[in-house]
């Protein structure tokens, strides 16, 4: 695995991708960021050694380099998903990537349900804890200590100070930002009445199929990192609708501006 990263890395940076500060996590219907980008270099995932593909239609499998807000961003439009089929490797290798090329901070986003009934679809949830419920964990087998220790600690897993100062750019802009607990599950099946009312007593606030097994990998190599979430739906079990990934998408679509606004400004503060 360590020689398929670095013959990955390499390949990028003969390529010209050689300064690149942040790096970026686009979630499902989030592409309206990387609008902003100026850009320097592209690449389709296919292209890429020994990258996977992505195989949801929404997201786009497109790696893209270039300036935002006067740094040098790394922005993935479009993320693997375990439920794909993809190992856990696959999955959090941009992360792996990304760090290795030098990226000094992880800005994630993705779309999930709403537990809290305080927290409307269409709002915004910053992650500030998360409940792994994935069947699989990408540091299991032999640890690679040239990428990270056998046991990182994982008491503050989203970057207090990145958290911080998300938290001011939006008392500024007067955008409403929830923080809570993200429970992550396998999928790709929507959960059952009994499996919210489960979430909801454990503490979740919010539930998708993604983002925590590339959370432990930036804990792994050190890679501060923060998560926003839209929230598209609302998962209450005495009145549970049946899924309507249209409405999804559009909800994530709606929402997409003020994230994007969020980290374009907290990018220009790093």
């Amino acid at each position: 695995m360590l020689e398929e990263l670095n013959e990955t890395t390499d390949w990028l940076r003969a390529r010209g991708i050689t300064q690149p500060e942040i790096g970026i996590i686009l979630g499902t219907g989030m592409d309206g960021l990387a609008a902003h980008i100026e850009i320097e270099k592209q690449f389709s995932y296919n292209v890429i050694p020994h990258f996977p593909i992505a195989t949801v239609e929404f997201h786009f499998g497109k790696l893209i380099y270039g300036n935002l807000s006067g740094k040098k961003v790394l922005a993935f439009n479009g993320r693997f998903h375990y439920y794909e089929g993809h190992s856990i490797q696959d999955v959090v290798m941009p992360i792996r990537v990304m760090k290795m090329l030098g990226v000094r901070w992880a800005l994630l986003s993705n779309a999930s349900g709403s537990l809290n009934p305080a927290f409307e679809k269409g709002q915004l949830m910053l992650f500030d804890d998360h409940i792994n419920l994935q069947p699989e964990n990408p540091l299991r087998g032999a640890n690679l200590d040239e990428l990270g220790p056998r046991f990182p600690d994982m008491s503050r897993p989203y970057s207090a100070k990145l958290n911080s100062m998300l938290r001011e750019i939006a008392r500024e802009r007067g955008i409403t930002l929830h923080e809570g607990v993200y429970a992550s599950v396998q999928g790709p099946n929507l959960e059952t009445r009994a499996e919210y009312r489960f979430l909801r007593t454990i503490g979740a606030d919010a539930v998708g199929m993604s983002t925590v097994p590339e959370v432990i990998t930036c804990n792994h190599m050190g890679l501060p990192c923060c998560c926003i979430s839209i929230l598209t739906d609302q998962c209450d079990p005495l009145n549970l609708q049946p899924i309507n990934i249209e409405e999804i998408l559009r909800m994530a679509k709606e929402a997409e501006p003020q994230l994007t606004a969020l980290y374009i400004a907290l990018i220009s503060q790093l």
